[in-house]
């Protein structure tokens, strides 16, 4: 009878493994938020939710913009282009699918590395709205260059972006959640937030402390029934490159992606950050493959995926890392 029962549940382990492996195979996320898109809530879910939306002005951002007004969400929507988000808010309103209206869009111009400005914006929005029920840390700025090129300068500017200014702005904002014992935190990461990548230093260093901020904020709010959502894309079509920073202060990519890469849709990829955010997820990662299917293999196998990548070499990495 025992020999039966563990013959069974061999068969049981063989049988889900190769349908985790099949599903993670045909998908272009971690196979927890394929799973959470098929059967679990949409963002439709979120409907009537205050949403704080940085880097709103393009991009993932933007995209994140449409998927919420669709979905019912109020929005705040931040970046720098004061211009640029008023195009965001007229292409949401203008939308048949939209379902909220002109005074449930608050446009705010805001620099993530003004740290002193943040209480003032969070009392703004609380005035407009009453409250904000979820933030999604979202403006970033990427980085292109070899490690011994780059200015310290360029390492502090991107840090600031990346790093501190989702930090201060959630730090501004989290007494008012805390005390409504409500609310959530979304972070837009990167897989370079899991692994280092050849070609992008201060991206890299800057995402994996934003990983090491919000995981650590994660354990100490969790009392306060407000959770931390971690969201990693991979390669996504966006402005990322043409504005990603370089070694030296100022100068920037300048560089659009083509069209032939492997790379996702920033529709899709908000598709399925909103999903994440829905069904408060602590961490997904959306990418195609094969940067998906790499980031498994180097998080279960460390040590066999960092030879791996010595022995491909810097210019294989970033052609990889470009989607090539």
């Amino acid at each position: 009878m025992v020999l039966w029962l563990l013959e069974a549940l061999a068969i049981i382990a063989i049988i889900s493994a190769l349908a985790w492996f099949i599903i993670l195979i045909l998908s272009d996320a971690d196979v927890s938020l394929i799973l959470k898109a098929k059967f679990g809530k949409q963002p439709e879910s979120l409907a009537g939710k205050v949403v704080w939306v940085t880097g709103a002005s393009s991009g993932i951002g933007e995209a994140i913009a449409y998927c919420l007004a669709e979905s019912g969400c109020k929005l705040v929507l931040t970046a720098r282009r004061k211009e640029q988000l008023e195009k965001v808010k007229q292409t949401c309103l203008a939308s048949a699918l939209c379902k909220v209206k002109d005074n449930d869009i608050l446009i705010l111009p805001l620099d993530l590395t003004d740290f002193e400005s943040h209480a003032q914006k969070v009392q703004e929005v609380l005035e407009y709205f009453n409250k904000v029920d979820i933030l999604i840390n979202n403006a970033g700025k990427s980085q292109r260059a070899l490690w011994m090129d780059v200015e310290l300068s360029v390492d502090r500017l991107i840090y600031e972006v990346n790093a501190l200014g989702p930090v201060s702005l959630t730090q501004a904002l989290l007494p008012h959640m805390i005390e409504r014992k409500e609310g959530q935190i979304a972070v837009v990461s990167s897989l370079a937030g899991k692994v280092g990548v050849a070609g992008m230093r201060s991206y890299n260093a800057a995402k994996h402390a934003l990983q090491g901020y919000f995981d650590s904020l994660r354990t100490e709010v969790s009392v306060n029934n407000i959770d931390v959502t971690i969201v990693c894309p991979g390669p996504v079509f966006t402005q990322a490159l043409f504005n990603a920073a370089t070694a030296k202060m100022g100068k920037e990519v300048g560089k659009h992606m083509d069209v032939s890469e492997r790379r996702m849709t920033a529709k899709r990829c908000a598709y399925l950050t909103c999903v994440s955010v829905a069904n408060r997820q602590y961490e997904s990662w959306v990418s195609p493959h094969p940067p998906l299917l790499l980031i498994y293999i180097v998080l279960m196998f460390p040590d066999l995926s960092k030879w791996f990548m010595k022995k491909l070499g810097a210019k294989a990495i970033m052609a990889f890392r470009e989607g090539k």
